[in-house]
Order: structure tokens, then C-alpha cells, then sequence
């Protein structure tokens, strides 16, 4: 008889292997992961990656190393020109009220140099911007706003665009102050125009641009401005001073700590303004 071979002990069964959760839902299973932390991550906790899906936490991780796109001179990107829209709208709103009301809201928000010096109405040196004497004054103005206020919204962001428009404005009134007859009023957005004018005019430049057509249209605009009676030649005249050296300021300031730069640039000619008026107002009120 032949011995049969003993048989082989019986093997211990194998646990089933457990199936991962999510680390953000533990209540659910999955067998993805991330690919950056190898984490189990649910259908919710999913995001696209260049391979496969990463957590958010990575995603989030990922993201903070990634320098945010500036527009040309500082500031966010802009993809709509926000402000120039909005600046359409108040001044055709504005424009609006004029017409059904009448006088009476051109007179409040006029630029005048007693009202401001005498009365100490300050706010008109900047509410002038935005009404106008007549149908062909506010559609020169929009159409200008149109045309060149998105081209210098998207180089210079949505804060130092607004800056330079404000700013103009302001600093057309300022000359108006000096040198206006003190009970003259003046209305209209055009030393803002002439500012954003003399910005196109100044980033031509920095980016090596051909500048000849908008210098063009500024002597244009200036030739119409001393051949035209009833034109405010202090309202463009200081748009176009203000608007190109704050521009000039913000488009030549320092790559290292652009922004602070800027900053202080915008600061400093308001405070130039601000000094300006004041002296003007006391030397306005020592004549009377």
C-alpha cells in the first residue's frame, strides 16, 4: 500500500480589504484620491487637475502660489470696464434731471468761484463733472468717455482710472477758481475728458506707441476750446494739466513697490489741489 501525502492545514481566510472614505465625508466610500496628497476624496471633494483630481485643500494650496494677472500699470485685470459705464450712466442720469427739473439742479451743481469761495460749497468742484449745458455737450463728453475710458480703465485697473478721471475733473475746477470771473458758472465733464485726453497721451508714450492721432485731437480740441465763445478754457486747460501729470506719476512710478508709489502720487496731488483751493478761497474772501 502506498502512503497518502498528508494534507496541507487549512489557511486562515484573509480579511476583505476595508474601503477607504472620504476625509472630508466619512460617511462615504471612495476609491479615488488626490494626486498631490494621496487623501480619498468623494465626487464633491473633486477638482480637476492637469492628472486626474486633487482635494480642495490642495487646489487652495496650489492657487495661493500663483501671482494674480495685473492690469499694465497696476491693479486687477479688468475684462469690463466697470467704472466707465457707470460714469455713462451718472451723467446721462444726471443729464435726465436737468431736463425734467430745469435750472434748479444745474444751479445746485454748477461750478462757480463765490459759490465756493463764498459759501463755502466745496462739493462743486467736483458735481460740475456731471451736468451739461445742452444735448450736444453731454454727447461729445459720452462719446468721448466711451471711446478712450475702457482703453485706460483695462491699462491702469478700475481704482487708478477712477482717480484720474475724479482727479481731472477736480483739478479743471481748481483753475476755474483761480481764474474765473468769481460769479461765472461752469458745467460739464470736459476737464475730466481732457485729463483721460492727456493720459491716453502719456501711455502712448511709456509703451512707445504712435501718439500722433490723440495729440492730434487734443491741439483740435484745444483749438476749439480758445476759438469758440462760451467755452470754459480753465476747466480743460486744468483737466488736461492734471489728468496727464497724474497719469505721467502712476505710469513712471517704480516697478519695486508700484502700488505704495501710486498711492502717494494720487495723495500728493490732491493735497496740491486741496492747497490750492484754500489759498484761493482766503485771498477770494480778503478782496470782499
Amino acid at each position: 500500500m502506498t502512503s497518502q501525502p498528508p494534507s496541507p492545514p487549512p489557511q486562515p481566510e484573509q480579511p476583505a480589504e476595508a474601503v477607504p472614505t472620504c476625509y472630508r465625508h466619512p460617511d462615504r466610500e471612495t476609491w479615488v484620491r488626490c494626486q498631490r496628497c494621496e487623501r480619498p476624496i468623494c465626487p464633491d471633494c473633486m477638482r480637476d487637475a492637469a492628472v486626474g483630481f486633487q482635494c480642495p485643500e490642495c487646489v487652495a494650496e496650489g492657487n495661493r502660489g500663483i501671482r494674480q494677472a495685473k492690469s499694465t500699470f497696476g491693479g486687477s485685470v479688468v475684462r469690463t470696464p466697470y467704472v466707465t459705464y457707470a460714469l455713462l450712466v451718472a451723467n446721462v442720469v444726471i443729464f435726465g434731471a436737468q431736463y425734467l427739473i430745469g435750472d434748479r439742479i444745474t444751479g445746485e451743481l454748477a461750478m462757480w468761484p463765490a459759490g465756493v469761495a463764498v459759501y463755502g460749497e466745496y462739493y462743486r468742484l467736483i458735481t460740475a463733472a456731471f451736468v451739461h449745458g445742452g444735448i450736444f455737450h453731454i454727447l461729445f463728453n459720452c462719446w468721448a468717455l466711451y471711446v478712450v475710458g475702457p482703453y485706460l480703465e483695462r491699462a491702469f485697473g478700475h481704482v487708478r482710472f477712477s482717480a484720474i478721471y475724479l482727479i481731472s475733473a477736480l483739478g479743471g475746477s481748481v483753475l476755474g477758481l483761480w481764474l474765473d470771473p468769481l460769479g461765472q458758472p461752469t458745467v460739464g465733464a470736459s476737464g475730466a475728458i481732457f485729463g483721460l485726453f492727456g493720459a491716453v497721451f502719456v501711455v502712448g508714450r511709456k509703451l512707445n506707441m504712435d501718439v500722433r492721432g490723440i495729440a492730434v485731437l487734443i491741439a483740435l480740441n484745444l483749438a476749439i476750446t480758445f476759438l469758440v465763445p462760451g467755452i470754459s478754457w480753465t476747466g480743460h486747460i486744468g483737466g488736461l494739466i492734471t489728468g496727464s501729470l497724474l497719469a505721467g506719476a502712476l505710469a513712471y512710478a517704480p516697478k519695486n513697490n508700484r502700488p505704495l508709489w501710486q498711492v502717494l502720487a494720487i495723495v500728493a496731488v490732491l493735497v496740491l489741489l486741496a492747497v490750492l483751493v484754500l489759498v484761493r478761497t482766503s485771498a477770494i474772501l480778503t478782496l470782499l
